[in-house]
């Protein structure tokens, strides 16, 4: 089978898990990871069959540009072997193994909203989780004082909060990027900082190193020689 990576680049982790969304649900491609660089940049990179990359990267493209953002793409035909091998795969291949695992978003929404600066977060994410029935489950830095908060919860809830932390955001500093995703898919689930804590913990099984033994309890029988014979 003929594969090729997808790679789109922009400034927000919140605008780029979008993009990611929309690449997954646009054609039939493995979302791979994240690559962040530094000074604010991310790279969503997912690997199919050639044409469905090239689809998923139009897809993508599309998306970023609906928020206003400077995206950069690339398609890469039949890439080299070691290429990949450096390529964040590596450390996802645990997680692809066992997407069964993970089933706690697919009925729900997440919101991401992302400040420059940490207060105008903070206050943002406090304002949300009193506005409205949402769990923040994590945030990211990406640099240039990017930071993204992450929530979950029904879909009306999430949009609820995000109106309520968008204008808390601006109070306090300067809002950057704003997402909702209803119903993501469990690939893009597996890729958001808090995915290791959700995934369920296996728990060894203890066993104790010594056993009671039980008590041997001895019942006196009577004597047979002493019971009347039968005519």
């Amino acid at each position: 089978m003929e594969a090729a990576l997808g790679l789109v680049s922009t400034g927000s982790f919140a605008v780029i898990v979008g993009i990611a969304d929309e690449m997954l649900k646009s054609a039939g491609v493995t979302l791979i990871g994240y690559e962040k660089i530094g000074a604010g940049l991310c790279t969503a990179i997912v690997r199919g069959k050639t044409a469905d990359v090239r689809l998923a990267v139009e897809a993508g493209v599309r998306k970023g540009k609906e928020f206003d953002q400077e995206v950069t793409y690339l398609v890469l035909p039949r890439p080299w072997k070691d290429l990949e091998e450096q390529l964040p795969i590596n450390t996802r291949i645990p997680h692809l193994v066992r997407k069964k695992d993970f089933d706690h978003l697919s009925n729900q929404a997440i919101g991401l909203l992302e400040t420059r600066g940490f207060p105008p977060l903070l206050a943002a994410m406090d304002k949300m989780l009193k506005t409205a029935e949402v769990q923040l489950i994590g945030y990211e830095k990406i640099g240039s004082g990017l930071v993204t908060g992450i929530v979950q919860g029904h879909v009306a809830d999430v949009v609820y909060a995000m109106e309520a932390g968008i204008q808390e955001a601006q109070r306090v500093g300067e809002l950057h990027a704003v997402m909702i995703i209803p119903r993501p898919i469990d690939e893009l689930e597996q890729t958001l900082p808090t995915a290791a804590y959700m995934l369920e913990q296996l728990q060894p099984l203890v066993i104790p190193l010594t056993v009671k033994q039980s008590e041997e309890v001895f019942i006196e029988m009577q004597d047979l020689k002493s019971l009347p014979k039968q005519n």
